[in-house]
């Protein structure tokens, strides 16, 4: 469908889902879409200020938009979500007028546009903006109070979108370049945002704290924490050399976070051995306390995990092992090199980030605790996988696909590494991954390329079973004495991955396709299939 300026048709799209269909709307497609009004401009800069009224639930600023010009036009696109108010819009000190469509607004620009051109646009607005009832996963601002009765506030909106809480341009797959965040709060307060903080004003009864962001950051990952926190510091011998590390917490939890925190060296240590430099040495790593659970915003982790380990105090895998470690910094801290560093470009590929970052979870323990913890954690994480509908969802209208991303997922990475049989081959691929996608926003397409080019097998197979289907291959066999008869059911075609039996302490690999096999194998009745390999295995004698 082709749109012409912001007169954009009802876009509905019918599709399967659990048996009843799901219906998108031109707010679907004016959030997911790259519109012409977004596309003919690319983001160089943003300088984010907002003052925040905790009592009053209340916000008011502004965003200057830095750009630079990649064809001529005169009507650009930027968002901002109800109840948030734009206030007025000015290029060059000169007004602009604009037309809104729901939370898209179409701002109608005087000056001519011109290729190459470096231009910018100041937004001034305001408002109470969406309050988070269960955040992060619905967002908005969180306003809560520490033990002490003190504002405790903080954002998230991976989703939703930042233009939640603040104007700019709301689609993943144009990152700004670098940003400046000046938060103004109640001068009893500390405001935390991504980056390094630069510099502290005080003026009269508020304190303004100016961060700024040197590395590429997508939307979602600009946040704003504050609460009358204590902070510690430590720094980190990374492979890039110093790495600063900063830790935000409420006073009364400073012990116990000294205590708990103790993990992030160690997740940094096998993070990059397996994916390569931590992505933002230049904005160092934070991690800061919140009234929710979590989030993975860029150099400023957000952590709600009560000091404990585990989800909440939960093992996901039922193995044992997931409480061996924290799961909001192991896991929100993967997203900085798979969220983060790699990015995705429509919403409808979160696999990306959600399967890689949930693998990463096997990855920890692999480098701390070995390879058979690994593999018991990342096989008993299969228990939450519902085949519910396909990993990847439907395009162009900010739409995700089943949750199944997160441990079906992790379970078709921990598949893949096995078919390799190289784990320093492996490690490399996830390594150079991060060196040959850094600080960029990607495609499913571009990852599956990548990872059939770099393992020398065509996943084309591979990825259209376990992405883009809910079946699980079904491994079908018969053993009559020395003979095993197999065969694939469950499966797309041309699929045709190998799998290890074990016989004994002798492994082997059989070849199964949908045309029923048959191999000589010595004590063939003795076999077990691989339980690292996703497949269900049924014995039919």
């Amino acid at each position: 469908m082709k749109y012409k300026g912001f007169c954009i048709l009802l876009l509905i799209v019918l599709l399967a889902h659990n048996g009843h269909a799901q219906v998108f709307t031109q707010q679907d497609s004016l959030r997911g879409s790259i519109t012409p009004e977004r596309a003919w401009w690319d983001l160089t800069f943003y300088d984010l200020q907002l003052k925040v009224d905790p009592d009053n639930k209340f916000i008011e600023g502004s965003n200057l938009v830095r750009y630079k010009v990649l064809k001529p036009s005169l009507l650009m696109q930027i968002d901002l979500q109800q109840p948030m108010k734009i206030l007025s819009i000015f290029q060059d000190g000169k007004p602009l007028s604009y037309t809104s469509k729901g939370y898209s607004h179409f701002i109608s620009l005087d000056k001519p546009q011109q290729v190459g051109d470096l231009n910018e646009i100041l937004i001034n607005y305001s408002g109470n903006p969406r309050e988070a009832i269960r955040a992060p996963w619905d967002g908005g601002f969180s306003w809560s109070e520490d033990a002490n009765g003190k504002p405790f506030v903080a954002t998230s909106c991976q989703g939703l979108g930042a233009s939640a809480w603040w104007p700019n341009k709301d689609h993943m797959y144009d990152e700004v370049d670098s940003m400046a965040i000046r938060v103004t709060v109640p001068k009893d307060l500390v405001a935390v945002a991504n980056g390094k903080l630069k510099q502290v004003h005080e003026q009269g009864d508020s304190k303004t704290y100016d961060w700024y962001v040197t590395n590429p950051i997508n939307n979602y990952g600009v946040n704003v924490n504050i609460a009358d926190y204590t902070s510690y510091e430590e720094t980190y011998a990374g492979e890039k050399g110093p790495l600063e590390i900063s830790y935000y917490v409420l006073k009364e939890n400073l012990d116990k976070a000294r205590e708990q925190f103790k993990q992030v060296p160690l997740m940094l240590e096998a993070f990059e051995y397996w994916f390569g430099p931590y992505p933002f040495y230049e904005d160092s790593y934070k991690l800061v306390e919140v009234p929710y659970l979590g989030m993975e915003h860029q150099s400023s982790i957000t952590y709600g995990n009560k000091y404990q380990n585990g989800y909440l105090g939960y093992d996901l895998s039922g193995s044992g092992w997931g409480m061996k470690f924290d799961f909001i910094i192991i896991h929100e801290s993967g997203h900085e090199w798979f969220a983060n560093n790699i990015t995705y470009k429509d919403m409808a590929d979160m696999w990306v980030h959600e399967g890689f970052t949930a693998y990463s979870e096997n990855l920890y323990l692999d480098y701390h605790e070995g390879k058979t913890a690994s593999s018991e954690y990342v096989v008993g994480t299969r228990q939450n996988i519902r085949n519910d509908r396909p990993i990847i969802g439907p395009y162009g209208v900010n739409k995700s696909g089943s949750g199944d991303m997160y441990y079906k997922g992790a379970n078709m990475l921990h598949t893949l590494r096995q078919l390799l049989e190289d784990d320093d081959k492996w490690r490399n691929i996830l390594r150079g991954m991060n060196s040959e996608f850094y600080h960029q926003t990607v495609t499913t397409d571009q990852i599956e390329n990548y990872l059939s080019e770099h393992t020398e097998i065509d996943l084309t197979a591979f990825f259209n079973q376990y992405l883009r289907t809910t079946k699980i291959p079904r491994l079908e066999y018969k053993i009559e004495e020395d003979t095993i008869t197999y065969r694939y059911t469950d499966v797309v075609p041309d699929f045709d991955m190998p799998v290890r039996i074990f016989i004994g302490d002798t492994s082997h690999w059989i070849f199964p396709t949908m045309a029923w096999k048959s191999d000589k194998l010595p004590k063939a009745s003795q076999m077990v299939v691989d339980m690292n390999l996703y497949i269900q295995p049924k014995r039919l004698n």
